[in-house]
């Protein structure tokens, strides 16, 4: 399958090819840990609407993500996630060191949100 462009119809098959988490022994974890892409969304929209922010447990959601999934986890979160609350998500990927530098991409002109930068760095 030709994954060049994440879609409704390929997102799945994506995310099986590029899970390695070597605890996982059931569908049941994948899912668990597949779900944690809807927290994540979940939480960026509530700070999007309050202001308020569990930035501690929302790191660990993406880390866990980054931990079974790796360098899949960037395509993955930015087609999972909508894009008013990308700002928010760049954030914690440039927090965590994970922006890849090759290939430039469109991922690179979104700019991180200062508000949560700052709290990421008071973490």
């Amino acid at each position: 399958m030709n994954f060049n462009e994440l879609n409704k119809d390929n997102f799945l098959l994506f995310a099986i090819k590029y899970y390695d988490n070597p605890t996982a022994t059931t569908q049941d974890e994948f899912d668990e840990d597949l779900n944690r892409f809807k927290y994540v969304k979940r939480w960026l929209k509530k700070y999007d609407e309050t202001g308020e922010m569990n930035s501690h447990l929302l790191l660990n959601h993406i880390i866990i993500i980054f931990n079974c999934w790796n360098d899949a986890a960037i395509p993955m979160l930015f087609y999972k996630i909508s894009p008013e609350y990308w700002t928010y998500l760049k954030s914690f990927i440039v927090y965590l060191n994970r922006l890849p530098e090759f290939p430039e991409t469109g991922l690179h002109d979104i700019r991180p949100n200062l508000n949560v930068l700052g709290i990421l760095k008071g973490i």
